[in-house]
């Protein structure tokens, strides 16, 4: 039997929040000492920041203090508050100090077996919109959520890896890489792993689509803009380009217009593809008049998906190797014995709360039940919002963005996220 804090997550929580003095954290093993395939960060010697993309913003993190063993003592917990949220959804908020410092962190407990109980992928009008979770949330008439992927901040705005939604399918994803995700089958069941598409310009096996409503299109391929994206932006998404470069637009499933120049906020109505190098070429032999279908889907026969950057958890392995600095953080686990997701935030770059590395992190997600666990977007982003005890839906933790003017608590826009919604499951006569 695997170590547990508690047979059941409830119980867990309990033993880990309800104490002045908790076990210390576990420590995980990792892929390679467990003589798995090590993960490409255990291949270094020491993780760099080059190696780990912490969060959208880029500021580099405080680095963690080393501490002697002798200094070594059990964390303590204080400051408990836990309630629930609606029928199979739990919150609790709690203040963790241990010889590094202390952080603050909240958690959303998530049982979807609980009928009525769903997540869903979280996300703006466009693809490349931002904005604050608690909007999104509220126009969603959802009742908690966490931000999301890691995306363009100094551009587009546009999220780096996969989004699918329940309803609207896939919204935006990549041909390879940046598509590890949290995601949900068509049967409800939770999981994290490696996602792909299935994007392809029918009859025309020489267009080799890579990018669906990304941030920028892969040289030598079709990156696929839909009306999800919003309006065209030009060659924000080939690197500032103008040569080498070919725009051409669908409407009515023929080619209406075909071109070397980017066309710049004209809506789209069916499908722009946009070539890049060897793709623009095959792009031109299309003609106008010629009919054209694209065909686009995700893989996996997954209903719901989100990306991240570095899986923290797999099979209660620690895959991150990273102890070294410190963000807010936005992370989210699975705990299958249970069939709950767990989504957890770490406050960061404030005087009550210091963040967590990527370890420390991993670690938390191991004591708290998970088995599998992802790292979303960190630092100014890390956002959860939810329904307070008095009912009224609001912010819960403290984004970082305003820390530094003293106005902690201010929310940064962000593209996506994921979403918790409750309906009552209809009474049955």
């Amino acid at each position: 039997m695997r170590p547990r804090i508690s047979p059941s997550l409830t119980a867990a929580l309990t033993c880990v929040l309800a104490g002045a003095v908790v076990a210390g954290l576990v420590a995980a093993p990792t892929a390679a000492q467990d003589g798995r395939p090590a993960t490409t960060e255990d291949a270094g010697q020491r993780p760099t920041e080059s190696r780990t993309k912490h969060s959208s913003d880029g500021i580099r993190g405080k680095i963690a203090p080393q501490v002697p063993l002798a200094r070594l003592t059990d964390p303590v917990t204080t400051n408990v508050i836990t309630y629930p949220m609606a029928p199979g959804l739990t919150f609790t908020q709690w203040d963790r100090t241990d010889a590094r410092g202390t952080i603050r962190a909240y958690l959303m407990a998530a049982n979807l077996s609980q009928p009525g109980l769903t997540l869903d992928y979280l996300g703006t009008d466009a693809v490349r919109d931002r904005d604050e979770v608690l909007d999104m949330v509220t126009t969603d008439a959802a009742i908690g959520g966490i931000n999301g992927d890691f995306f363009d901040i100094a551009d587009t705005g546009a999220p780096l890896g996969f989004g699918v939604d329940r309803e609207l399918g896939l919204l935006h994803g990549r041909e390879i890489g940046w598509n590890r995700a949290f995601h949900l089958n068509r049967a409800g069941t939770p999981a994290i792993g490696d996602i792909a598409m299935k994007a392809i310009v029918k009859k025309h096996p020489e267009l080799r689509v890579g990018n669906v409503n990304s941030a920028t299109v892969t040289e030598d391929r079709v990156g696929v803009y839909t009306p999800a994206w919003g309006r065209t932006v030009g060659t924000r998404v080939t690197d500032g380009l103008k040569s080498g470069v070919r725009e051409v637009v669908l409407k009515d499933g023929r080619v209406i217009r075909n071109r070397t120049g980017l066309s710049t906020d004209q809506k789209i109505h069916e499908v722009v593809l946009i070539g890049r190098g060897k793709a623009a070429k095959r792009l031109g032999w299309l003609r106008v008049g010629e009919k054209v279908r694209v065909a686009l889907k995700p893989k996996n026969r997954v209903t719901v998906a989100l990306t991240g950057n570095k899986q923290l958890l797999d099979e209660r392995l620690r895959t991150v190797v990273d102890d070294r600095e410190m963000h807010p953080r936005t992370a989210i686990g699975i705990d299958r014995d249970t069939n709950t997701v767990l989504m957890l935030v770490i406050d960061g770059r404030q005087t009550f709360s210091r963040g967590y590395t990527m370890v420390e992190l991993a670690n938390l997600m191991l004591e708290l039940g998970a088995e599998d666990a992802l790292n979303l977007d960190g630092g100014g982003s890390s956002t959860m919002v939810g329904l307070r005890p008095d009912g009224l839906l609001g912010v819960l933790n403290s984004p970082s963005d305003g820390a530094a003017g003293g106005l902690p608590g201010l929310q940064r826009p962000v593209p996506n996220g994921l979403q918790v919604s409750y309906l009552p499951p209809v009474a049955r006569n």
